[in-house]
């Protein structure tokens, strides 16, 4: 599934309109705790948080990530939007809670991460 897809999947709006869309999911994860995400992230996942702030960029670019998926209507700050622009990071915005996205992640193929 490609970053565009899942967009229209979970009826979110991108938020960086210089990010790559085309980008391959390879699978997805739900986690608030940055460190955590460090030590389990990959390449290509989708993560979704609702931690707003430019670390949120930082370790999705570190790791190599398809997207960030901002749930519940949370809006990335000012340094964070500019720092993902910067990085050509998808940063996805969606009402939907992070359970509702993984689960239609889910049904649509995408899996957890294989540890």
């Amino acid at each position: 599934m490609k970053v565009s897809e899942l967009m229209e999947l979970i009826g979110a709006t991108n938020l960086n309109p210089e990010a790559n869309l085309d980008t391959e999911i390879t699978c997805g994860y739900s986690c608030d705790l940055l460190s955590w995400v460090l030590a389990h992230g990959k390449a290509g996942m989708a993560w979704c948080t609702v931690q707003t702030h430019v670390n949120v960029i930082a370790v999705s670019v570190l790791m190599e990530m398809a997207c960030v998926i901002l749930v519940e209507g949370v809006e990335p700050e000012p340094a964070s939007l500019k720092k993902a622009i910067d990085e050509e990071m998808p940063i996805l915005a969606t009402n939907k809670t992070a359970y509702e996205v993984c689960v239609l992640m889910g049904q649509a193929g995408v899996l957890p991460p294989a540890e």
